[in-house]
């Protein structure tokens, strides 16, 4: 049995399945981790939630920024220039669907692995206890009550951890980090509105995984989210996001074994003059 974690998809479908060919995936046998943002932006984001739902226990996906956007759309909120996801929502099963995409987890682990995946990043105050109870925290509120969760969501405060935090600034600071994060500083304030590749970060800007008081260190997690950090591998961290839908390329690694293949890559058909800041 082989296992695979592939980067963002965003509805690159036809990317996907050529990637998957590349990799010779057997379903029934192998395994795919999905880094999250199966949706959105790309032309075929109806076709890669069916696929991914119908492969079962065969695929494990975290649930990433543009996969709550779809939820949150769903439930009334506003669409985006650039969305594409009219096709999902105009389906005739939507329902199933969207229901399947709900009870995805934010934070996946495998024990005998040792590897564990998210889709954008965590805070340097939680170790791997206190990300799990945040990741369920947040997935037992979208389950039990989403119009209200979703509604909550946007916003970039609280921007920082403190163990006193509760109700609804402790899930929005969660689901920041989960599906959003990409820079804070050392001392584990996030820095939401900063993108691009860490070499022109201005000072006292980290990516997360770099911040030097993570309690997360030693711990292998994979990653997407950060398309113009790209294929990185860096303090026991994959970054997998290589960009596909922005016209780079969708990326895999193999998991299993005693340390993770080499990256495997199918180019994207064509770029969308869209700004990746998404």
């Amino acid at each position: 049995m082989a296992v695979y974690a592939i980067g963002d998809i965003q509805g690159c479908y036809d990317e996907f399945r050529r990637l998957l060919d590349r990799l010779d995936f057997e379903p029934g046998t192998d395994r795919l981790w999905l880094t999250g943002d199966l949706v959105n932006r790309g032309p075929g984001s109806l076709a890669t939630l069916r696929f991914v739902r119908d492969l079962g226990a065969d695929a494990t996906t975290v649930l990433g920024n543009h996969d709550l956007h779809l939820l949150a759309v769903a439930a009334g909120r506003e669409a985006r220039t650039g969305d594409t996801l009219a096709p999902v929502l105009a389906a005739p099963d939507r329902d199933e669907l969207l229901a399947w995409l709900a009870a995805r987890p934010l934070l996946h682990e495998d024990p005998l692995l040792r590897f564990s995946m998210v889709h954008a990043g965590l805070p340097p105050q939680w170790d791997m206890a206190r990300a799990r109870l945040e990741a369920r925290a947040v997935e037992a509120a979208l389950a039990d009550d989403p119009g209200t969760f979703l509604a909550a969501m946007y916003g970039d405060e609280p921007d920082r951890w403190l163990p006193g935090l509760t109700g609804t600034d402790r899930l929005r600071f969660a689901v920041n980090c989960f599906t959003r994060l990409r820079y804070c500083t050392n001392d584990g304030r996030l820095l939401l509105k900063l993108k691009g590749t860490p070499e022109s970060a201005p000072a006292g800007a980290v990516p997360w995984y770099a911040a030097t008081q993570r309690l997360t260190r030693g711990d292998r997690i994979v990653f997407g989210h950060w398309s113009a950090l790209g294929y990185r591998v860096a303090i026991d961290t994959y970054s997998l996001d290589t960009g596909c839908v922005w016209g780079g390329e969708l990326t895999a690694i193999r998991l299993d074994g005693a340390r993770p293949g080499p990256p495997v890559s199918v180019r994207c058909a064509a770029a969308l003059a869209l700004d990746a800041a998404e």
